[in-house]
């Protein structure tokens, strides 16, 4: 009995595990047909590459953690989705952003940086807030939409006035709204399962592992919808696209924290967060987005230095929750 009770949690270990890896597999696919064909339709309709930046790509880049934080509250899991939210944003921080410097694709800041450094610490004081309370109540949701949706507007007027440009580069999606438009409805689709998946995947292992489902949502989940943010700012920098390769990363962080929480909160009816969080990630999430912040505010180009120091904090902070989940 024993032996084939070991035998079955392999086999639901191997499960899982599948899940884990085709949700991933999933959602980057999916994430990119979307923004691909999202490109597409914006140069078919002759719309400008700057509202595209402020829209397809910093929109874009979250729907991952926005599929699996829907998914996750849906599924009465708001640990998986409030973790998934912390997570990335450090991730985004701390490993996306400190890889793009460490290759030296990281320009100085320039106006539009500074300005998206002011709304990554407004979000992160208002998501610290919500931490604290313990709960994200559903017109703490609407508010923070509605925050973002000012932003957007505001960043967008503000881009327009100073001449700011955001160059998104060439697709290899084919030009043509019958390619543009199946590509954004299949990379849609792709998303939301690819979410299922993942969601269900983690949560077998949280509980075949007794891992709780906080820490999964700031590890596997986390790490697995950054990797669009990691791609784009890469490609990005690599082009000679330093400011977007950094601004990506700071619109991706206020969309996830204001975006995400908000829908996952209006959608959720209201959702718990647990004092784990409180205890730990959010002073986390505080001090590296905080850090990274004022050093673009205070004009501070990131170099190979600091951003080999920063994907070694990452390490550390991901070997520390692991730890955390093997006790």
């Amino acid at each position: 009995m024993s032996a084939w009770s070991a035998v079955s949690n392999m086999a639901d270990a191997i499960t899982d595990s599948a899940f884990i890896l085709a949700g991933f597999i999933m959602l980057m696919s999916g994430g990119e047909g979307l923004v691909q064909g999202a490109v597409r339709i914006s140069e078919k309709l002759r719309i400008s590459p700057l509202l595209v930046g402020f829209t397809v790509v910093a929109i874009g880049t979250s729907l991952p953690e926005l599929a699996v934080a829907v998914e996750a509250v849906s599924n009465e899991k708001p640990d998986i989705a409030i973790g998934g939210v912390l997570g990335s944003n450090v991730a985004n921080v701390m490993l996306v952003l400190g890889t793009a410097a460490f290759l030296g694709v990281c320009s100085k800041p320039d106006q539009g940086i500074k300005r998206d450094s002011v709304a990554v610490i407004v979000a992160t004081l208002i998501l610290a807030i919500l931490v604290l309370n313990g709960e994200a109540t559903v017109i703490s949701g609407f508010i923070m939409l509605t925050i973002l949706v000012g932003y957007y507007v505001f960043a967008y007027l503000n881009a327009s006035r100073t001449g700011e440009e955001f160059e998104i580069g060439d697709s290899w999606l084919p030009s043509g709204m019958h390619v543009a438009i199946p590509a954004c409805i299949i990379g849609g689709i792709l998303i939301w399962i690819g979410a299922k998946l993942l969601v269900s995947g983690s949560e077998g292992m949280a509980v075949r592992f007794g891992i709780s489902e906080a820490v999964i949502g700031l590890t596997v989940v986390a790490l697995g919808t950054s990797l669009p943010e990691l791609a784009v700012t890469l490609i990005a920098g690599l082009r000679g696209q330093g400011g977007v390769a950094v601004g990506n990363v700071l619109g991706s962080n206020v969309m996830n924290i204001l975006g995400i929480i908000g829908v996952s909160a209006v959608v959720g009816g209201g959702i718990e967060i647990s004092e784990e969080f409180m205890q730990r990630d959010i002073w986390v999430v505080i001090l590296t987005s905080g850090l990274v912040a004022a050093m673009m505010l205070g004009e501070k180009s990131l170099g190979k230095r600091e951003g080999a120091a920063m994907i070694c904090t990452y390490l550390a902070y991901m070997a520390y929750l692991a730890s955390l989940g093997l006790l």
